[in-house]
């Protein structure tokens, strides 16, 4: 799910993002195989918005309608994720229409909001076993129209979320790699906690505890504020289902300074695998010379950068439905555009000569007639054994996308799907969880109810520690249960 950018070949990126209460931009170009830090700007007024700092960066900010761009600059705007809850889950091996109904059943339980008010937006990865990983992205309508809003005077090529920039500059430029991991960025009041997984975001969490908090504790002996960060830290890795993962390394990215090494300290007495990550700047370049001060200053809207200009990135989107972007509208001489002009009409002119004569006026007969003229070598009837044998199995294929929908549209809030599986000529089987029985009978009536399902029944289990009720429900989905005998064909 992409934002919808033509296929260009961007050289430079200006990124811009509100981090820590103040704007950060960057100038970022391509230079074959390795990038050039151009300028670096950061806001000093704390009552700046975002038109006044883009035009700060020297964008344009008073375009009132599309214009054609041909400047190979991209420009990309990062939203704070504080708001915007993510999950992991796995789906069926289906298609991307299929994964949208299951996931928006799933946000529905994360999110209890109506559809209408809250965007969501997923991205699949590793397909293990017949399953795919899907990693979801839930916020709120409102809070993310705000963001469109402050940022279309600028009109961005792209609206990334900052959790993937800092993903990306951990491993373009602080020793990141391929393997799992858990990524901290630690802003003054906050710090972003973000799980990677095959290189990927694949869920994020912000909590209320940043940099300056540590400014004054020991390394040595825990106060109060460590012993919150780590009980925290604990609670995020239960909710990545990463608890039991002892070994898995947690990265603390850090200019070099002594904060940060209070904060590894902290959650290693806390019995995590924490290390520092301090800036390596063999890959990258800069007009003027930058310390790892500033590439952690700027460590978001440079990794925003990275990864605008990555072509092979699919990025959570979750702005698809709310914004889009300018597109780059390179301008052609005149006589390719007269000669492109040329061809469509030509091509329009052979269309209406081929129309003119099917419809002319000797009518249907003459229609027929023709078509009998052109499969003259062909036998009629062999055709139509074909034609209905193709309809015959588009009536036994299952409309996977319409079972979603049925069964999306019979659940309960509360009540969460974890699997589905249909084979031909068995029931459809669903199981998931559910708190209570009645929800749960509610959710069986409801079916039973549904045109084209029929025979309903369900077991379930009732975990005595969470309280949580597991269960599996069976039922015949119009002909695709029924055994059937058919003879060749």
């Amino acid at each position: 799910m992409n934002n919808d950018i033509p296929n260009i070949e961007w050289q430079s990126v200006v990124a811009i993002v509100n981090d820590d209460g103040r704007f950060k931009g960057v100038g970022l170009r391509k230079q074959g195989g390795s990038f050039e830090i151009l300028w670096t700007l950061r806001s000093e007024e704390p009552d700046m918005d975002w038109r006044e700092f883009a035009a700060e960066c020297g964008l344009s900010v008073n375009r009132t309608m599309l214009e054609d761009v041909e400047s190979d600059q991209m420009v990309v705007a990062g939203f704070s994720t504080a708001g915007t809850i993510f999950h992991r889950t796995t789906v069926p091996a289906v298609g991307d229409k299929e994964i949208d109904s299951i996931v928006g059943l799933q946000a529905e339980t994360r999110l209890p909001l109506p559809p209408e008010q809250i965007e969501l937006t997923w991205r699949a990865d590793r397909l293990d076993d017949g399953q795919l990983g899907v990693t979801i992205a839930v916020a709120r309508k409102e809070q993310l129209q705000r963001f469109v809003d402050n940022v279309k005077c600028f009109q961005p090529t792209k609206l990334l979320l900052n959790c993937e920039g800092i993903v990306k500059i951990w491993g373009a430029l602080f020793g990141g790699n391929k393997e799992n991991a858990v990524v901290l960025s630690a802003g003054a009041h906050n710090t972003q906690v973000c799980l990677v997984e095959n290189g990927r975001l694949s869920n994020a969490v912000v909590l209320d505890i940043g940099g300056d908090d540590f400014s004054s504790t020991s390394e040595d002996e825990p106060t109060e504020i460590t012993e919150r960060f780590a009980q925290d830290m604990r609670s995020v890795l239960d909710l990545f289902g990463c608890s039991d993962q002892e070994e898995l390394p947690v990265f603390v990215l850090s200019d070099g300074s002594a904060t940060f090494v209070s904060i590894v300290s902290s959650l290693r007495l806390a019995g995590l695998n924490a290390r520092v990550a301090c800036p390596e700047l063999d890959g990258i370049m800069a007009r003027s010379e930058l310390s790892n001060e500033d590439i952690y200053r700027y460590r978001t809207p440079i990794g925003l950068a990275l990864l605008a200009l990555d072509a092979d990135y699919n990025e959570l989107n979750i702005f698809e439905n709310l914004y889009s972007p300018v597109r780059k509208v390179v301008k052609k001489h005149w006589v390719y555009s007269l000669t492109a002009s040329f061809a469509i009409a030509c091509v329009m002119l052979v269309l209406l000569v081929i129309v003119s004569y099917s419809v002319d006026i000797a009518g249907p007969n003459s229609i027929e007639k023709r078509i009998e003229e052109s499969v003259s070598d062909v036998d009629m009837n062999e055709l139509v054994k074909r034609q209905q044998l193709i309809r015959i199995v588009a009536r036994e294929r299952p409309d996977l996308l319409d079972l979603f929908k049925l069964v999306n549209e019979s659940g309960e809030k509360g009540v969460t799907l974890t699997g589905l599986n249909f084979k031909k000529g068995q029931p459809v089987s669903i199981t998931g969880q559910a708190s209570s029985n009645d929800q749960l009978s509610r959710f069986e009536k409801n079916l039973q109810k549904t045109k084209g399902i029929e025979k309903v029944n369900y077991t379930a289990n009732t975990n005595t520690k969470s309280k949580k009720i597991t269960f599996t429900m069976t039922f015949h989905y119009k002909n695709f249960s029924r055994k059937t005998t058919r003879a060749g064909i």
